[in-house]
């Protein structure tokens, strides 16, 4: 699938099958999505544009400039989702090859071009535009993931309180969902960083392009584009450390958790073992138990099993084990 976006002039419009560039002031935008074999055919008889995927991320055959970046996008549903796509850039023409035929990071785009007009008269800068937008974009993709991390930060309280607002117990399942959780979002934000570093590498490459004297106002631009992606990049970076933070204290309070299980088993161990003793030793098989024969032998033998449970029991708890 193709679409096809012409400037001419001082205008924009989105027109049918592919253009003739006859008008040297003409810009063209074609957004290629999961070519037919018939458009791939007509994309290089006409334009000379190499579909084919490209060997490297930066590749130049004399009449274009591929850049392979990784793109992500927010979903109507707010799910993230990535893409890769190869930057087009011609003297004329600016392509964005895709294989994936859902993923269209740039729905939004012209409306910004028929906003900014003046800022869309090359291919260069139809280019920087659409770089911008994909660095807006991957901004709010890390800002929903920083609204997530939020509510998962007050969960990690809550299950470290014991209990929810709606005064559920909380304990060791609902710690092990928030680490699900958090693992996915780490996966999220590390795809996030990668696609900020190959949204860089294009920003760099066609800052590399912009002669600093014909086209002083677009580098300038371009300039505070980098800036931009290198800002959205370092929130990504901000981001995942959270992300760490937050799985290094749900493991820490499931370590308490598991430690103060086990202390308990500990003290109700601690507490019946000299009463088990004692049972143990009035079981024993001697020909002479003395006890056997006092006339309140059991009520003694009830005293000792209840005085070596609550020894023990006292001396835990004035040592503060019980806490």
């Amino acid at each position: 699938m193709i679409h096809t976006i012409i400037r001419t002039d001082q205008s924009l419009s989105v027109i049918r099958g592919l253009p003739q560039l006859e008008n040297h002031n003409d810009v063209v935008w074609l957004e290629i999505n999961a070519p037919t074999a018939e458009e791939t055919a007509n994309l290089g008889q006409r334009f000379g544009i190499d579909t084919r995927p490209q060997s490297s991320s930066v590749a130049d055959d004399g009449m274009f400039m591929y850049m392979r970046s990784k793109l992500l996008k927010l979903g109507i549903d707010t799910t993230p989702s990535f893409g890769d796509v190869t930057f087009v850039l011609g003297e004329q023409l600016v392509a964005i090859l895709d294989e994936d035929p859902d993923f269209h990071p740039f729905e939004f785009a012209l409306q910004r071009m028929n906003r900014k007009l003046n800022h869309v008269k090359s291919p260069k800068a139809v280019l920087r535009l659409l770089l911008q937008v994909a660095n807006d974009g991957a901004d709010a993709v890390i800002d929903r993931i920083a609204d997530e991390l939020e509510r998962n930060a007050e969960e990690i309280s809550e299950i470290s309180d014991g209990y929810n607002a709606q005064g559920r117990e909380l304990g060791v399942p609902d710690l092990i969902g928030t680490m699900q959780s958090l693992n996915e979002k780490e996966e999220l934000i590390s795809r996030c960083i990668e696609a900020q570093l190959s949204l860089a590498r294009a920003v760099r490459y066609l800052n590399g392009e912009i002669d600093n004297v014909t086209e002083a106002e677009l580098q300038v631009l371009t300039t505070e584009l980098a800036e931009d992606v290198a800002g959205v990049k370092e929130h990504a970076y901000f981001e995942h450390e959270k992300v760490r933070y937050l799985q290094n204290a749900v493991t820490n309070i499931l370590n308490i958790k598991q430690n103060q299980i086990v202390k308990v088993f500990t003290i109700i161990t601690a507490v019946f073992l000299p009463p088990t003793l004692v049972g143990t030793f009035y079981g024993m098989n001697f020909a002479v138990m003395p006890e056997l024969s006092w006339e309140h032998g059991f009520i003694y033998s009830m005293v000792l099993t209840l005085t070596a449970a609550l020894l023990p029991l006292l001396y835990i708890k004035r040592k503060g084990w019980l806490r």
